[in-house]
Order: C-alpha cells, then sequence, then structure tokens
C-alpha cells in the first residue's frame, strides 16, 4: 500500500467546495481545510505509485477551482 499526502491551493473562497469535491473522489482516505501556503491537505491510499500520481494530476487537478498542487508519497511502512 502507497500513502501520499496532497496539498492543494484554491481560488479565493473555493476552499469548502473543493473539499466536498476532493472527498468524493476515490482513494482519497481524509482531507482537511488548512491554514498556511496551501489551502487543504488530502492523504491519499493506494496499492501503485502511479494510482496516487493518477489520483493528483486527473483527480484533485482536474476539480474546478484548484489552481496548484503539492504531492508527498510517504517513505515509512
Amino acid at each position: 500500500m502507497v500513502d501520499a499526502f496532497i496539498l492543494v491551493k484554491t481560488g479565493a473562497g473555493e476552499s469548502e467546495r473543493v473539499l466536498d469535491d476532493v472527498r468524493g473522489l476515490a482513494n482519497v482516505t481524509e482531507a482537511h481545510v488548512v491554514a498556511g501556503a496551501y489551502d487543504l491537505i488530502a492523504e491519499v491510499s493506494a496499492d501503485a505509485v502511479y494510482e496516487i500520481l493518477d489520483a493528483s494530476a486527473s483527480g484533485i487537478q482536474g476539480l474546478a477551482g484548484v489552481t496548484d498542487t503539492k504531492t508527498y508519497i510517504s517513505m515509512d511502512d
């Protein structure tokens, strides 16, 4: 199993709506609005790294209101 954290920037006033959309995506186990350089953080789990990349590139980045993402793949068990 591969785990990752995807940081998400949204347009002004879009965080809550995007949060609902992110939580509805396959492989997203948790998602939260956060304070800081990014607006949301999503935890994603999948069987393979390419599924994590697909969740980021095709899933989250494809949502209306998302302006940027950064993906961090967990290196621990």
